[in-house]
């Protein structure tokens, strides 16, 4: 089922926690606005952030089908997807998936929080 190592998610989790907790780090408030590149306009200012570069390089060093199981679980988690529909996440994922995956992620200021829901609904956790 998930292909892609849930300590690497939690990693994920413990960078976007650390990025979203700064305070210049300010998001806009609408999603999916007309030019869909909104998370990369946002994210233009944070480019040379050193938590942001970390969280930007491992999303680079997955493989797509696994950028692509990080977006499902983050769908899954903000409640678009059932912990039961991971293979229709997976294939819309799969059909949305860009170069931009970490920018997309990044942009989402309760991904921390969607990816545990996601694992949590998967039968993962970070706790050890």
């Amino acid at each position: 089922m998930l292909n892609i190592n849930p300590d690497t998610v939690c990693f994920l989790i413990s960078r976007a926690r650390v990025f979203h907790s700064k305070e210049d780090v300010v998001m806009p408030d609408t999603e999916g606005s007309p030019s869909e590149d909104w998370a990369l306009q946002a994210l233009a200012d944070h480019a040379d952030d050193p938590v942001f570069q970390e969280f930007k390089t491992t999303i680079a060093d997955l493989e797509p089908d696994q950028q692509q199981a990080v977006v499902a679980l983050m769908w899954i988690g903000r409640g678009e997807f059932s912990g039961d529909e991971w293979d229709a996440a997976m294939d819309e994922a799969r059909n949305e998936w860009t170069e931009n995956t970490a920018e997309y992620l990044i942009g989402h200021p309760q991904l921390a929080d969607y990816l545990l829901e996601g694992l949590d609904a998967l039968g993962y956790s970070c706790e050890s």
